[in-house]
């Protein structure tokens, strides 16, 4: 199949031809059509799959083949958990949109609230943003979803774990739900909270499922090695870095301290680093996403603020220098690698500390990820075995000799001893009416 069997507008096709993209992928080729056809959709595929496309196409198609339902209302919203993928979805739709006269706007958190409504007031036909800051310009009446024709929420279950339920149903009762699309997509559709908002938000919708949420690409190759201690970690990082012949690189670690100390440590060993963390500044993390993607440094070190929808192609090798808490996360950060068809690398450095979440990371997977050791610099350690039943500790050899010398003088218990017990007690929304609203001075936020 090839994109021209949708029907696209040419613009549209020479978009993707100038880009060399002319095969669906999986996700594209079954949502694609659904959308097309104005039905709601709940799809989940695994990262990598191009799912970005599988919603801008459609809305694109929409806007530029139909009538708008309002001058001054959006006709198409996009909903993101993250500023970082909320740009990357922006600079793909500008990509698009190019050859149109149609507009777009990103609005984030962490960005100039006063410019932000200032671009609201010119009536945009498309608007990606994060859930908080969009609700906020509601709230302040910088914009009106009545003429709204298509919602799209992506990484639906990420923007319900970071607490945007309020501010979604907030924006589902802004919206008319009789004349708007939903197209909902999410890491998995078996989320409790996912399938709650999915009755509220999607009509009749259909369901596409492309790969289970546990499996990973079979492109990427997982390989662990087993670690003391930091310092043990600290050095099988450094070998691996020395030993991998990788374009570029991202390592993984548990909090924002880590990930400037670990940078700091990667260019004192020769590798142009950066650190990444969600409390630095929008306007700093955005630089730092821009030199990364640009080549200017060769490793990315940073938290879980870059493990979802981030398509850096250059991207070969993932590192865990710290295992991430939910097993699903895993799949989202070794999924760096390996996309659009590239073989990739995903290593893990599993410490005592680690073993835990590793093994809800193995039972989630259905398999073993294979063992991997350095010369020179092989653990010790070599995994906790698992949990005794009960706590009590094995008696000493000096209590069993008690205990058989108390069998062999075979005392005599008092007949009348008292037993002695210890109990313990555990202690319909009206439309809104428009009025013109001042911008007002916010400080910058974060949501």
């Amino acid at each position: 199949m090839q994109f021209s069997d949708f029907s696209l507008d040419r613009r549209l096709l020479q978009s993707l031809a100038h880009q060399g993209i002319d095969t669906p992928t999986p996700i594209q080729e079954v949502a694609i059509p659904v959308a097309l056809a104005g039905k709601d959709l709940m799809a989940s595929s695994q990262t990598g799959s191009g799912k970005t496309l599988a919603f801008l196409l459609p809305a694109l198609q929409r806007i530029i083949s139909t009538k708008a339902l309002s001058k001054q209302d959006p006709r198409v919203l996009i909903l993101l958990p993250t500023r970082e993928l909320a740009n990357q979805v922006y600079a793909e739709l500008r990509s698009l949109v190019a050859n149109t006269q149609y507009s777009a706007v990103s609005i984030l958190g962490g960005e100039n609230f006063n410019d932000q409504a200032k671009a609201l007031a010119r009536n945009p036909h498309f608007i990606v943003a994060t859930p908080g800051r969009l609700a906020d310009h509601l709230s302040q009446r910088h914009l009106f979803l009545n003429g709204l024709e298509l919602l799209i929420l992506d990484e639906a279950d990420r923007m319900l774990d970071l607490g945007f339920a309020e501010q979604l149903r907030a924006i589902n009762a802004a919206a008319d739900h009789r004349r708007r699309q939903t197209l909902m997509f999410s890491a998995t559709l078996a989320h409790e909270q996912v399938q709650e908002l999915a009755g509220e938000l999607l009509k009749e919708p259909r369901h596409v499922a492309i790969g289970a949420s546990n499996q990973a690409n079979p492109d990427i190759q997982q390989r662990l090695y087993l670690a003391d201690h930091l310092t043990h970690k600290e050095a099988l990082l450094e070998a691996l870095l020395n030993q991998s012949t990788f374009q570029q690189a991202i390592v993984f670690t548990a909090t924002r301290e880590d990930s400037e100390r670990i940078a700091t440590l990667v260019n004192q060993w020769g590798h142009s680093a950066i650190g990444l963390s969600g409390e630095l500044a929008q306007s700093k993390r955005n630089q730092i996403m821009d030199d990364f993607a640009r080549g200017y440094n060769k490793v990315l070190v940073t938290t879980d603020v870059a493990s979802r929808g981030l398509d850096l192609t250059n991207v070969s090798l993932v590192i865990n220098f710290d295992m991430p808490k939910f097993a699903e996360e895993y799949i989202h950060r070794i999924g760096r690698t390996g996309r659009a068809g590239a073989k990739g690398d995903a290593i893990s450095l599993v410490g005592p500390k680690d073993w835990r979440a590793f093994e809800r990371i193995e039972a989630f997977l259905g398999h073993e990820i294979e063992r991997a050791t350095i010369e020179g610099l092989t653990a010790k350690f070599t995994g906790l075995a698992p949990e005794r039943k009960t706590s009590a500790k094995r008696p000493t050899n000096k209590a069993n000799a008690t205990k058989r010398k108390a069998s062999n003088t075979k005392q005599q218990k008092p007949a009348n001893r008292d037993k002695r017990f210890m109990t313990a007690v555990d202690v319909g929304d009206a439309p809104m009416r428009r009025k013109p609203a001042k911008p007002i001075d916010l400080d910058n936020d974060d949501e």
